[in-house]
């Protein structure tokens, strides 16, 4: 097997187009420094809603090639070469969301066993053996039954490879600062004569909000914006994004802010660092720092 780089990222995300919008920026910014991202993509969301209407006729496993090509895309937009879905592809089924009888497939994410669905990620923990981890809060960001059950897969599988003797030594919460999507909020609302979109989404609607003081970590990625914009318009079946503008909508037609700093929540940590989780907001540039990296 060939060196790896000193630094390694590992993502953990529910369906194709999640790690675009939440971590885009994240990823081509490390991919550029030379590290190297990996990211596990647990479903292929097959049940997302189809935005363009030439494509309204995918579904179930069409719909699943589509994602998967427009992953690959985005992949190749963001510099990230090392791109895998959980155990193989189709493993997992796409569930819906809560409360639809989609929950109820035998096949789907939301009824996989734990330890099985963690015990693939352990592999790729073992064989890529990141210093971080990033991966949604304990609600999936806002409740989808494949984000909550992306987090339970993730911190257990970090848990059974702290038990083989493969620690990963940062693991991170996805997050956006209240103010920061108040303000971007604020300045959609003021362009949205311009835009393609005819309403406004609510804070509520944007995944992992919570108060400036549980923000650890701000990754700036302004100079990979367009990096970002162009992975997230690879995923044409669920995202439109506004041409020159850092907006977009999902499937609900609601325009949204495109972030391109990106932020988190430190959540487990070996080492020594500047960071004290939950008071004083952002005090982290690098998911790497006090790595000696």
């Amino acid at each position: 097997m060939t060196e790896l780089p000193a630094r390694r990222l590992l993502l953990v995300h529910a369906h194709p187009d999640d790690e675009s919008i939440n971590n885009g920026a994240t990823m081509a910014k490390y991919a550029a420094e030379g590290a190297h991202v990996t990211l596990i993509t647990c479903t292929l969301g097959e049940r997302g809603e189809v935005i363009p209407p030439a494509l309204r006729h995918l579904s179930g496993a069409g719909l699943a090639e589509e994602r998967e090509r427009e992953l690959a895309a985005a992949m190749k937009a963001l510099g990230v070469t090392d791109h895998r879905l959980l155990g193989r592809p189709g493993r997992y089924r796409d569930s819906g969301m809560m409360g639809t009888s989609d929950n109820d497939d035998p096949d789907c994410f939301w009824r996989a066993d734990l330890d099985e669905a963690a015990g693939h990620l352990v592999e790729v923990i073992r064989e890529v053996r990141p210093q971080v981890l990033v991966a949604y809060d304990p609600d999936g960001g806002y409740g989808h039954p494949d984000h909550i059950q992306a987090h339970r897969v993730a911190m257990r599988a970090a848990e059974l490879a702290a038990g083989a003797g493969e620690s990963i030594a940062k693991v991170y919460w996805n997050r956006v600062p209240r103010t920061v999507v108040e303000e971007g909020f604020a300045r959609l609302r003021d362009a949205l004569p311009e835009l393609p979109f005819a309403e406004v989404a609510a804070v509520g609607d944007v995944p992992g909000v919570v108060d400036d003081e549980r923000i650890t970590s701000a990754i700036d990625g302004t100079a990979y914006a367009d990096a970002k914009i162009g992975a997230m318009r690879a995923h044409a079946t669920q995202l439109e994004v506004a041409p020159e503008q850092p907006y977009f909508a999902l499937s609900n037609e609601l325009a949204q802010p495109l972030f391109t700093t990106e932020y988190y929540e430190l959540v487990q940590s070996l080492v020594q660092s500047s960071v004290n989780s939950g008071r004083g907001g952002a005090t982290e540039s690098d998911l790497f720092e006090g790595l000696g990296l």
